[in-house]
């Protein structure tokens, strides 16, 4: 799936040509630098590696500079491996926004906000314990029994309970494009994706 890098801009909505509010998320898409290619020769699959968002070269590693050096581009913030690029792509080489048309339908995935510890009916959607009948004054919101008595006389994996929540990798699928901006590297996809505003996310087509 060939796709590029991007940054969630932030949500905002427009209308349709029947007059309909559209939800939509604003991305900054590209352009991205190839900074490897990888070959089945060499590396046994074949790949192409993109940067994105330059990074100063105070924060970066003798590594990182030389492989950027190669590529003739300066450090990048995120670099992510594509596979199945219709068109052949060579060392810094840019690819962008332009890549993508509208209409068409892209997957975009990224990391979802950090909610903290959070119990059991915000985190998996318990109804609480016998809502509020039964007496239960002050425990409306707690798990209730999490298991049996002296057998299995222990927890079972993968109980829901509470936790920490949220920061997982999530991918929104068939995210139709409504506006390719070009010349501002932008793309606004319909409804929302994960991350907070300034994250880095995976466009994916």
């Amino acid at each position: 799936m060939s796709g590029l890098i991007g940054k969630k801009i932030g949500m905002t909505s427009i209308f349709d040509e029947n007059g309909k509010n559209i939800p939509c998320t604003v991305i900054e898409a590209g352009p991205c630098i190839v900074t490897q290619v990888r070959t089945e020769e060499v590396d046994g699959y074949e790949a192409i590696q993109l940067g994105f968002d330059d990074a100063t070269e105070k924060s970066a590693t003798k590594a990182d500079l030389g492989h950027a050096k190669k590529a003739g581009t300066s450090v990048k913030r995120k670099v992510v491996e594509f596979k199945g690029f219709d068109e052949e792509y060579k060392l810094g080489d840019a690819i962008t926004v332009e890549h993508f048309t509208e209409g068409e339908f892209v997957d975009v995935a990224g990391t979802s906000k950090g909610k903290g510890f959070q119990g059991v009916v915000k985190r998996h959607g318990f109804g609480g314990v016998g809502q509020a009948t039964h007496g239960q004054h002050n425990r409306l919101r707690a798990p209730g029994s999490i298991g049996a008595a002296s057998y299995p006389a222990r927890v079972f994996k993968g109980m829901k309970m509470a936790g920490r929540m949220g920061g997982d990798t999530v991918k929104v699928q068939n995210l139709r494009v409504l506006k390719v901006v070009a010349e501002k590297n932008l793309l606004v996809v319909k409804g929302c994706v994960p991350g907070h505003k300034n994250a880095y996310v995976i466009i994916r087509k």
